[in-house]
């Protein structure tokens, strides 16, 4: 669809279904767990239910420490949700029924939207800014006061398969009472923490549903694309530090998340996970959630090499980690995608060519079908990927310290190519070994988790 198509579509839509409403929201907590159901509703036309079950564990504090003070968190929850739904039609009026939410509190979700939907908005060429986007409607006059819950010194990680929440659950062995939380398991984050003799009920398990009736308009031509999971994820976390009393959440998302998608824009595919949202999300947390509860991202200090590095130690993880989106279902790697050859390039450096071979099945700096994907990787074409993928100069880095490693060996052909390009006499001037050992200061680590990163860096 062209670009003039697809906008003529926004407007059609928007005119079709003004409004998008967040009906309503149910819980109840059973010996089964916790169930949690939305409603929402677009334009009187179509109503969606989407789910969110937590399965009961040990770890579940007593039910009466937790039963009446969901209502808060559970609102939040349903606030970010809904933009999967919203963004199929993009009504430009949001109608918010359950509670109400402060004009601050607005102003924050107005934000969020735009900056976590600015992938969508620009791959659907919908010129829109933050101001005309979408206006909010209030309906209700219940405000939720900050509230106060138990908690201890013991952390949740989140876990998704990838490198680099095995690097943070390995570093964090030590750490008292760490608990894995896995939303929707899959094969990889499973045996992660299997491997490292969590038990099943050794876990929070996270089960999201998505209404069917998104996944049939999404196939009738409504709009589709990126929505910020990651600010899901937060609040996720947050409900399920209260139901298990986990004072800290500690994520895996490093430095290179804050790096634009689209140079010279705010355009963030990791949007909701940089620091910036971080920031934001932390005090908005302690202003109208709860001040108990500690969020931040172990590995914001990190850049890519660095977590590659330590990665590429952690061997008993090499055979199960999975980071490829179009592999999740048979969870595998396709070995022909952005996130494929990004993480295959930033291993490089530390791990030789058999040992990545064992891994991806085969060698992808000797695919020239990837040749495309590899100019946006290195920043000469135009735009990076639209994935989770490292900065440009730590994907330039790792290149030049590869064909350091290799020597006089025969290349791989697009190694070959890169080694005559202008980024690899720019790139190869930069000291590898430096990038490895800075620490920026500014994150939002405490003390003792800031010690346990820096111990395992070059000195």
């Amino acid at each position: 669809m062209s670009k003039s198509n697809r906008y003529d579509k926004f407007l059609e839509l928007r005119e079709q279904y003004p409004y998008f409403i967040f009906e309503a929201q149910e819980y109840s907590l059973t010996n089964a767990g916790l169930s949690i159901c939305f409603t929402f509703n677009l334009a009187d036309q179509i109503t969606f239910h989407p789910t969110l079950f937590i399965p009961r564990k040990k770890c579940f504090l007593p039910d009466e420490k937790v039963s009446n003070s969901l209502d808060n968190i559970i609102f939040h929850i349903g606030m970010i949700e809904l933009i999967s739904y919203w963004k199929a039609a993009c009504p430009p009026t949001l109608i918010i029924k359950p509670f109400a939410l402060s004009p601050n509190q607005v102003e924050w979700w107005k934000n969020l939207y735009f900056h976590g939907l600015g992938e969508f908005f620009y791959l659907n060429s919908v010129p829109v800014n933050i101001d005309n986007f979408i206006h909010f409607k209030v309906a209700s006059d219940t405000i939720l006061p900050i509230q106060h819950f138990e908690t201890n010194h013991e952390v949740l990680i989140p876990i998704g398969g990838g490198k680099d929440s095995a690097v943070t659950l390995q570093l964090l062995e030590s750490f008292p009472g760490s608990l894995p939380m896995i939303m929707n398991p899959r094969g990889a984050s499973l045996e992660t923490i299997r491997l490292k003799g969590f038990s099943d009920d050794q876990y929070l398990k996270i089960i999201r549903t998505l209404d069917p009736a998104l996944i049939g308009l999404n196939e009738k031509g409504f709009l589709n694309g990126h929505t910020p999971f990651s600010a899901l994820l937060a609040f996720v976390t947050v409900l399920s530090a209260i139901m298990t009393g986990r004072r800290y959440i500690a994520l895996s998302n490093e430095s290179s998340a804050n790096e634009s998608t689209i140079e010279g824009t705010t355009i963030n595919h990791q949007y909701s996970k940089s620091v910036t949202f971080e920031n934001d999300f932390r005090k908005y947390l302690n202003s109208y959630l709860t001040r108990d509860i500690n969020y931040f991202s172990f590995l914001r200090p990190l850049n890519e090499l660095q977590i590659a590095l330590l990665f590429s130690k952690f061997t008993i993880y090499h055979p199960v980690f999975k980071s490829c989106n179009a592999g999740s279902k048979t969870d595998s790697w396709c070995g022909a995608c952005a996130k494929c050859l990004f993480t295959y390039i930033i291993l490089s450096p530390f791990l030789s060519s058999a040992a990545l071979i064992e891994i991806f099945g085969k060698n992808l700096l000797d695919d020239p079908n990837l040749s495309q994907i590899f100019d946006q990787l290195t920043g000469i074409a135009e735009e990076k990927p639209f994935d989770c993928v490292g900065t440009i100069r730590e994907v330039n880095l790792a290149l030049c310290e590869t064909i350091r490693r290799y020597g006089r060996e025969e290349m791989p052909c697009l190694l070959e190519l890169y080694r005559k390009s202008s980024s690899f006499k720019m790139y190869s001037l930069l000291s590898f070994s430096q990038f490895l050992k800075t620490f920026p200061t500014g994150s939002n680590l405490s003390p003792e988790f800031e010690t346990i990163l820096k111990n395992e860096l070059p000195g």
